[in-house]
């Protein structure tokens, strides 16, 4: 045993040389971005292209959008509660890399207000945001109008708060910040020079775009989003418009990020980078 964790930790140390020899930093996750542009001017028609770039760790913030512990739609409480499992080692492996997890479960913050990375949230002092860029997009091409939930026998009336706090599959350090606030976010992103952020959670086309501290706002503030893809969930019923499955209605919400708000990256790609330049 202590034989292969001397090898492992040859191996990392050597990888760290190597990427300094060629330019690179240990601190620096290297993730391939998948994004889709219009290739054509004047067409419709946007094609997936893929985006080699660099981030670095220790000025990186990871936002977790509304991971709450129930949902008024069952089915997204099942699901939300699939994703918090496969979440959790990735956000512990971020946090040990040296990003920055920010939690952010909407409506609870006074189930969090003793926390210590609730209070330490606190402490940054208010910065103004820019003005926002002017960005506009087209409407989604699902409707969600119905509230999205695809159960058809739910036991409770659309958008009936249920939640009390983050979903306990994920870890909260003191080392973390809480909020849900997109104002106190930028605050806490500035003071640390932090202007890469990555985003999971949900929903994909409500929450993670919508909220103050969500893709929309963060990009029109100057911030750099990433969407983690197979992090996140759309509150779609198929019963409605287009009439496509759950999960190809959350690929199309996600197509429409990338087409008009961020990359993406799988949870995949983000643990190789991370663990590529981990510290023996």
């Amino acid at each position: 045993m202590r034989n292969l964790r001397r090898v492992a930790a040859a191996s990392i140390a050597a990888a760290i040389a190597l990427a300094l020899a060629f330019g690179g930093s240990p601190d620096d996750l290297r993730l391939s971005l998948r994004s889709r542009v219009q290739a054509f001017k004047g067409s419709s028609d946007r094609q997936s292209a893929s985006i080699e770039y660099t981030l670095p760790a220790s000025k990186t913030a990871l936002i977790l959008c509304d991971m709450w512990d129930r949902h008024w739609c069952d089915t997204a409480t099942r699901r939300v509660d699939a994703l918090a499992h496969k979440m959790s080692p990735v956000v512990d492996l971020a946090r040990q890399r040296g990003v920055l997890i920010i939690h952010a479960p909407s409506d609870t913050i006074d189930f969090y207000k003793d926390h210590p990375a609730r209070l330490k949230m606190l402490r940054f002092s208010p910065v103004q945001p820019p003005e926002a860029l002017p960005l506009s997009e087209p409407p989604l091409l699902i409707d969600d109008s119905d509230g999205g939930c695809d159960n058809p026998d739910n036991s409770l009336q659309p958008n009936t708060r249920v939640w009390t706090r983050e979903h306990a599959a994920i870890h909260i350090m003191d080392t973390d910040l809480i909020s849900d606030n997109g104002r106190e976010v930028y605050s806490a992103l500035r003071a640390r020079g932090i202007q890469n952020i990555l985003i999971a959670g949900v929903h994909t086309n409500m929450c993670v775009l919508n909220r103050s501290f969500g893709i929309r706002q963060m990009t029109k503030w100057g911030m750099r989003c990433i969407l983690i893809r197979d992090l996140t969930d759309a509150m779609y019923n198929p019963a409605s418009r287009p009439f496509v499955s759950h999960e190809r209605g959350t690929e199309m919400v996600i197509e429409h990020i990338e087409s008009y708000w961020a990359p993406t990256v799988t949870s995949e790609q983000l643990v190789r980078a991370l663990r590529a330049g981990a510290r023996p």
